[in-house]
């Protein structure tokens, strides 16, 4: 029993000790703003493009840091453009992509690459625009989903969420996401000022969260990889973190643009 115990929770340690680092790095760029924040974003985006390209072209390694480098300093540099300039800008690495990449995977990497990119500015845009307080009510939605999908996954098991693509994910952990996100809309509302709109709001982001996770599971089923990376003790790579972030970003949007 204590063996298996240990087998469940081996990795709980080092999973602990770099989210804690990354949660403090996280912080302390929200909390600056400006251009430490999009520099942070803009990083986090070029090393996720480094493992997408890894992924789907993995004899590549000097083509996957040009695309890596190259979707940073888009990023980077369309925080600092009108709207319109840096939305064109953003399809640069992308077009890079299409025209370098083997034709199987041109449409996984222009997808993919696209969604990191979007995400990127879409975050830049929230701390710029919207505030500190949206942007940190949104990262918390998602370490939320995901440390109530682990512990509860973990803890109580049960069947399988989509055991085709995401193997680990139970409905269990996946239930518990939900309800963790609604507590942490139910505790920012009044900040706010808003009611179970903003509860709702958070199950629905906490939805689109596991939505990115299962979407990056199902790519790396395809290309045959444990980790998008080994960047990140305990989490595998950037990816396999901010998979989450990059669906919420996605639903954050779709919700603000289409209802306020």
């Amino acid at each position: 029993m204590r063996i298996g115990q240990q087998g469940r929770w081996g990795d709980l340690m080092p999973r602990i000790i770099s989210a804690l680092v990354m949660v403090a790095v996280a912080l302390v760029g929200i909390w600056a703003g400006g251009f430490v924040f999009a520099l942070l974003v803009a990083l986090c985006c070029g090393g996720m493009v480094w493992e997408l390209t890894q992924m789907l072209a993995p004899r590549r390694y000097g083509l996957a840091v040009q695309f890596g480098a190259i979707a940073a300093a888009a990023v980077f540099a369309a925080s600092l453009l009108p709207t319109a300039l840096g939305l064109a800008l953003l399809l640069l690495p992308v077009g890079f992509g299409w025209s370098q990449v083997s034709k199987p995977a041109k449409m996984r990497f222009a997808l993919f690459s696209l969604w990191i990119v979007l995400a990127g500015y879409s975050f830049v845009w929230m701390r710029n625009d919207l505030g500190a307080s949206w942007l940190l009510w949104l990262v918390l939605v998602v370490i939320a989903t995901d440390v109530a999908g682990y512990f509860a996954g973990k803890a109580l098991g049960g069947p399988k969420f989509w055991p085709r693509v995401s193997p680990k994910k139970t409905w269990s952990g996946t239930s518990a996401g939900w309800i963790a996100a609604a507590v942490v809309g139910a505790a920012f509302a009044p900040l706010f000022h808003m009611g179970f709109g903003l509860v709702l709001a958070a199950v629905l982001v906490s939805m689109a969260s596991q939505a990115g996770d299962v979407a990056e599971s199902a790519l790396k089923r395809q290309t045959g990889v444990k980790d998008s990376s080994a960047l990140i003790p305990g989490h595998g790579g950037l990816l396999d973190r901010f998979d989450g972030m990059l669906g919420a970003a996605a639903m954050f949007l779709f919700l603000f643009i289409f209802l306020g």
